[in-house]
């Protein structure tokens, strides 16, 4: 077990509040899943590498005209990606190998349709850095044993289940493109079908989410990825639980002022999430009565 027993008191007591509030409230929460979109999407491609902004990720979500310079490859990858993310919120089933191949095929299509809602085949490696992914012909095997250990665990806290996972689906690293945006959207599967709300891996915290790859790969260790996904998922719970509070939402940096506090004293137990603090468009905001 790697989340401490602190932390997920603090998780269990934020959901019994987040699960009382929601009752009658679900077009609030879903309107705040649907804002929240091209903030995730902008994130999760970020990650990788893409170079749209959070506003040409808007732009492209909202059907806008975006400038010619971006390609339209990432044109698509927004909006695969975003739809992707709407499909999961409804339809978190049982994980299987099936679901993660048409997730895949609906992120992949229109972009590369060789290679869309299959496994790589034989002779198809991919490397993440220096490490070299598992081999084509054991992707399957492996990925099967993954998901009847996730689903078997019945002792395992549930966030150290999930980020297990995550950590082994991308070190398999079963597709030739998109392992680590369809990696992150299984997270989310995973949180959904526990009835908690989605969380966003920030691309600010991506070196913490690199290192937790290493920490896995080197020692089999998953604490890093188990406090980052932990993090996440308060930060997403105090979102929901201010909004159907009905509180007043403003600016980490205003409630310090108002409280006599430094600034950065606040957004450091913003980013410790001692605080009941959230992101919207990267910047920290908190819920006052």
């Amino acid at each position: 077990m790697s989340t401490s027993l602190p932390l997920q008191k603090r998780i269990e007591i934020l959901k019994k509040e987040y699960d009382h509030l929601k009752t009658g409230k679900e077009s609030l929460l879903k309107i705040i899943d649907e804002a929240e979109i091209p903030e995730s999407v902008y994130n999760s491609n970020a990650i990788e590498n893409s170079t749209l902004t959070l506003k040409e990720t808007e732009k492209i979500l909202l059907e806008m005209e975006v400038s010619k310079n971006v390609s339209l490859r990432e044109v698509f990858e927004a909006k695969n990606l975003a739809r992707v993310m709407e499909y999961i919120r409804d339809k978190a089933g049982e994980l299987s190998k099936e679901i993660v191949l048409l997730l895949h095929q609906m992120l992949i299509g229109n972009i590369d349709e060789s290679i869309a809602g299959r496994f790589r085949k034989k002779t198809e490696y991919v490397r993440i850095g220096t490490f070299i992914a598992t081999a084509p012909e054991h992707i399957e095997r492996l990925l099967e044993e993954a998901l009847i250990e996730y689903s078997s665990d019945n002792i395992d806290y549930f966030i150290d289940k999930i980020s297990k996972f995550h950590l082994q689906f991308e070190t398999i690293h079963p597709f030739n493109d998109g392992n680590g945006r369809i990696g992150r959207v299984i997270i989310n599967y995973q949180l959904y079908r526990l009835g908690f709300p989605g969380v966003i891996i920030r691309d600010k915290e991506k070196q913490a989410y690199y290192n937790s790859f290493k920490e896995y790969r080197d020692d089999k260790m998953t604490k890093n990825m188990d406090k980052l996904i932990s993090l996440a998922l308060l930060e997403a719970l105090h979102k929901r639980v201010a909004y159907l509070k009905g509180n007043k939402i403003i600016e980490a940096t205003e409630y310090a002022v108002k409280i006599g506090k430094p600034a950065p004293v606040i957004l450091n137990a913003a980013k410790r999430q001692t605080i009941p603090a959230f992101r919207e468009k990267g910047v920290w905001k908190i819920g006052v009565k």
